[in-house]
């Protein structure tokens, strides 16, 4: 029998089939006899997830309703439904299914691919077949058939699938019970919106109210030092001595007690250089990579991680959803052969300095499931670079220079420290001179006004003095921006109060993974709950309110998830077991139904609230009403008097593409758009077309 390979979605199979002669079918591609496959194979694919849970009404009618005294949702076992739209390619997946003995599960290399694959092979009711994992780094067509020829038992593979299935079965009761426990608790107060709870959303917006709060509670105060402006032979420089104070008075007090007045005279009592190097950076994973184009380009983490996953399809780059920053012997050999090819795709020809792997890039104990995210073996030609998008190809070169920079000198420069000595009080001055670029000559920047050199001194010189008291202000903490979130995430076990936190949290690197950090930032904006502008996170009204309702819950505790997250990858090792932590969660939510009424009550929230009419931007006038203003609600757009009847809305994503608000104004205001590129048609193509509002619906003009 043929054997039936399994991917996760329709462009992770074209990939696969580029790797040996095809034919194609409806839902499916039939690979042709191979040395690999010498009877042939099958080629499907999910779209993502094609099973889910099944919604709550399905266990029981009373749970359809949103009530407390429903709550909790803690159904005895859970049941799956193939997912709505998905029916077809989950009925072609099942017939192939039946007809072989041999399943490949050849979904992304992570616990959710596990859980894709084995969510719609359990739906599909098969029993006793034989199945084998793919466990592959990149999709080349070398790395593709390596994998093929060399398929892995499923042992390791169901372990994490056990983990994925408790995961997603406890987020589903946090967030079904939790967002409903909070949302009626806050409508009875008056507010006319639903809050959604998450296990990893809610801690991480919390860090964000943690923040905004040390904003507001900051109060600026005044700071003095004493700065000398020195006046030497070859030149001038500035030195600091070594106090800030609060109290002008204290510097004074100081001067006085040296006895220093201007004019004064003061000596160089040392100058000390040492030359001191940088190594290259280390290689990316996703979190970094996201962190950098963030703070380079203001790419949202989520964006980064679409544009990777597209040039991964595209063979560029290696898998990019790791947590990994070294590389194996193995990848460092193609690199080393490869390097100077690399050099030209980036127009950035140097002396390779060394082609001997070093620990800090090359370490097979560091590598788990994958390794860093590294360029592939396939050299990209002119006419492909210019074929990418601009952020694609900002990010292609940042993994190309970076990969790169593990070959080029360290950075090296001459670090020089004085002393100088005015009527015995001691002025410290620090300067840097570059002795050689190095790898930084790989990552061009714009020329920053450099500080003055310092001029040539001797010891024992002797300089003219100007001192004097510089006041300064303390300056409050920065709100964060959007790559700042996925680096508060990785690293938040630094703000937890307990030392056994802090050392779980380091130890599985924070909230949430490498795969779904981008992710969950989406969906707290999705909600309405932070607002990105010019790359600065802040928190709305709506999540403001939130953040206040769940103080002093365990919800709030980004603890409390790395206790979870810790007690899932003991599952996904086969130490943990599933049913206990579902049990677990099970008393977790029955706590919450005893605490949080009280807890509401504690927090100080009045008992009648209310957003203000600012919390939502108004974007036009409702075409429809004619009274109403059209805002942006949960993923739609809809008029502010639906609640008096009026029902024009319009859908946030159309045919595949997000509409801005600025599009919906056209809309209300002129009829129409101008056209807009990025629609998708059913059949998977891309067009562009103008939108037209007619009777209230949307039409297109082609």
């Amino acid at each position: 029998m043929k054997p039936v390979i399994v991917a996760e979605k329709p462009s992770q199979a074209k990939a696969y089939a580029e790797a040996f002669k095809t034919r194609k079918a409806d839902g499916y591609i039939e690979v042709l006899p191979d040395s690999i496959f010498p009877a042939g194979a099958v080629i499907t694919w999910g779209i993502g997830h094609l099973v889910e849970l099944r919604e709550p009404k399905s266990y029981d009618p009373k749970w359809g309703k949103w009530s407390l005294d429903a709550l909790p949702i803690l159904p005895e076992s859970f049941q799956f439904q193939v997912a709505k739209g998905k029916y077809k390619q989950f009925s072609i997946i099942k017939k192939l299914l039946s007809q072989t003995d041999t399943v490949i599960n050849a979904c992304d290399v992570d616990r959710e691919g596990s859980n894709i694959f084995y969510s719609i092979y359990h739906q599909t009711g098969c029993r006793n077949k034989t199945i084998r994992r793919l466990w592959i780094n990149s999709l080349e067509i070398d790395e593709v058939r390596r994998g093929f020829a060399s398929l892995q038992d499923n042992a390791r593979d169901l372990l994490l699938y056990e983990e994925a299935k408790a995961r997603q079965i406890s987020d589903w009761l946090v967030g079904m019970n939790g967002s409903r426990l909070y949302s009626l608790l806050l409508q009875q107060k008056g507010l006319r919106d639903v809050f959604a709870i998450g296990r990893v959303q809610t801690p991480t917006l919390w860090l964000i109210y943690q923040r905004e709060r040390e904003i507001e509670a900051f109060k600026p105060e005044p700071f003095y030092e004493i700065e000398g402006l020195f006046k030497a032979a070859d030149g001038s420089y500035k030195g600091k001595a070594k106090l800030k104070s609060n109290e002008r008075k204290e510097a004074e007090d100081l001067l006085q007690k040296h006895g220093i007045s201007n004019p004064a005279t003061g000596v160089i009592q040392s100058v000390k250089t040492e030359n001191k190097r940088t190594p290259p950076p280390m290689l990316h994973s996703l979190s970094t990579l996201q962190a950098a184009a963030n703070r380079k380009w203001k790419a949202s983490p989520q964006t980064v991680l679409s544009v990777m996953q597209g040039l991964y399809e595209k063979k560029l780059v290696t898998y990019p959803r790791t947590d990994a920053q070294h590389i194996t012997p193995a990848e460092f050999a193609y690199l080393a052969s490869g390097a100077e090819a690399l050099q030209q795709v980036i127009g950035e020809p140097f002396p390779i300095r060394s082609k001997v792997p070093k620990k800090r890039f090359v370490d097979s104990s560091k590598v788990a499931e994958h390794y860093a995210i590294i360029p592939t073996k396939k050299i990209p030609s002119s006419r492909q670079l210019a074929g990418l998008s601009s952020l694609e190809r900002n990010l292609y070169e940042e993994i190309v220079r970076t990969t790169l920079a593990m070959f080029h000198d360290d950075y090296r420069y001459a670090e020089t420290k004085i002393i100088t000595d005015v009527h015995a009080l001691l002025f410290y001055t620090t300067g840097k001179t570059e002795l050689d670029k190095g790898w930084k000559a790989l990552f061009p920047v714009k020329e920053k006004q450099e500080e003055q050199p310092l001029p040539r001194l001797v010891e024992q010189e002797s300089v003219d003095a100007a001192v004097a008291v510089k006041e300064g202000m303390t300056t409050a903490p920065k709100p964060y921006t959007e790559g700042q979130l996925i680096s508060l995430m990785k690293t938040c076990g630094k703000y937890a109060e307990d030392p056994e936190d802090t050392a779980i949290l380091k130890q599985i690197e924070g909230l949430g993974t490498e795969a779904t950090r981008s992710g969950i930032i989406e969906t707290i904006k999705r909600h309405n709950y932070i607002e990105v502008k010019k790359n600065i996170v802040s928190l709305t009204e709506k999540g403001r309110i939130l953040c206040r309702a769940v103080e002093g819950n365990l919800l709030a505790s980004p603890s409390m998830t790395a206790k979870w997250e810790t007690y899932l990858k003991r599952i996904g090792n086969g130490e943990g077991s599933s049913e206990n932590f579902l049990e677990n969660t099970r008393k977790f939510i029955r706590k919450l139904m005893e605490e949080v009424p009280g807890q509401l009550q504690a927090n100080g929230l009045p008992d009648k609230m209310a957003f203000s009419p600012s919390a939502k931007e108004e974007i036009a006038l409702c075409p429809a009403c004619g009274k109403g203003k059209i805002i942006s609600i949960k993923g739609f757009y809809g008029c502010s008097e639906y609640a008096n009847g009026c029902k024009q809305t319009f859908p946030a994503v159309f045919l595949k593409k997000r509409l801005t608000a600025n599009q919906i104004r056209q809309l209300c205001e002129k009829g129409k758009t101008p056209v807009l590129k990025g629609f998708m048609s059913k059949n998977g193509k891309k067009f562009n077309a103008k939108l037209i509002l007619e009777n209230g619906k949307l039409k297109m003009e082609f």
